[in-house]
């Protein structure tokens, strides 16, 4: 059995704000997101229904995270996905049952590597812009 059944929605409001109030303290991270979000509580509770509808099928979240972020690509590296996984982890690790925390943590890890890879992903100079390949069947001559 997966760790999503061990996870309520009464427990998603304290680890959110648990975990930014981590990251809003966070040498690296902090000023990012200090500098990004004006209004915490209204922050807090988006982020509270992205999990609940990432991790419960809630469908209460109705944004846009890859957009949300490509508005600060300019200030974000991939080594602060790390430092945010790290925090999430100690975060829910913290706060979660062990059960609860591992489906957390790989829906996390989850979340970072497409939102890396939305944001980052570059073909090498040259590349084609998609597999080629040869039509099966096709015939030359």
């Amino acid at each position: 059995m997966n760790g999503v059944s061990h996870i309520r929605e009464s427990d998603l409001g304290p680890l959110v704000d648990a975990f930014y109030a981590r990251v809003r303290g966070d040498a690296a991270l902090g000023p990012i997101f200090n500098d990004a979000i004006h209004d915490w509580p209204d922050h807090l509770k988006k982020l509270t229904a992205f999990w609940s509808s990432v991790m419960l099928a809630s469908g209460r979240y109705k944004g846009q995270p890859v957009a949300a972020h490509m508005k600060h690509k300019a200030r974000i590296t991939p080594e602060l996905f790390d430092r945010w996984l790290l925090l999430w982890k100690e975060t829910t690790d913290d706060l979660m049952t062990p059960k609860a925390a591992a489906a957390l943590q790989a829906k996390a890890a989850q979340i970072a590597e497409s939102l890396q890879l939305a944001m980052f992903f570059r073909l090498p100079s040259g590349a084609p812009p998609f597999p080629v390949r040869k039509a099966e069947g096709a015939h030359h001559g």
